[in-house]
């Protein structure tokens, strides 16, 4: 009998306690899903940045912001061509530029709001883990770029453990503080 071995589900992880909002997710990202692959080139192009990673402010700590490639993904039931897709349980969600026809149904249909129109009006942008850049080995684009670590490359359930983890560890010194202030 063949053991086969359960795919890992890959995410983004964020530590908003890391992040300095200086934004090189957002630009490195622009980079990677640029024609030319050059920073040069995107800028004098005018792409802007920020449309599949946005670093939002919020309560004056920056967060940066992308796809979850949720299981159960909202914009995958709404897109009504199939345009956006998964290849197989745990693979990121895609969108399939030939068949999208820009209807905006994923954007409204999005929890995390981060499915944008693309400024060309011919589609929709989102997240898609850099999937070329994982088929040669490298983290995503944002990922690599950030000079703090706070964007983690991480299985969803290895991040999941280190969570836990860190809860109990929390509990048991909030435990500690509380019987030697008891004594």
């Amino acid at each position: 009998m063949a053991v086969t071995k359960k795919r890992k589900r890959l995410s983004v992880t964020v530590d908003p306690s890391l992040c300095m909002g200086c934004c090189s997710c957002e630009i490195a990202c622009a980079v990677a899903h640029s024609a030319s692959k050059e920073l040069y080139e995107v800028i004098r192009s005018g792409e802007t940045p920020g449309h599949r990673i946005n670093v939002e402010s919020c309560r004056g700590q920056a967060v940066p912001i992308h796809c979850n490639h949720c299981e159960e993904a909202a914009c995958i039931e709404a897109c009504p061509t199939g345009a956006i897709f998964r290849k197989a349980k745990g693979f990121p969600v895609l969108v399939d530029k030939d068949r999208c026809i820009g209807c905006s149904m994923c954007v409204q249909a999005c929890p995390f709001g981060v499915i944008t129109l693309d400024p060309s009006g011919k589609g929709v942008l989102k997240c898609d883990l850099c999937v070329e850049r994982l088929a040669q080995g490298k983290e995503p684009a944002c990922v690599a770029a950030c000079p703090t670590h706070a964007l983690a490359l991480e299985d969803a359930e290895d991040a999941n453990e280190a969570k836990r983890q860190r809860a109990a560890a929390r509990i048991v010194a909030a435990q500690e503080t509380g019987d030697k202030e008891s004594s």
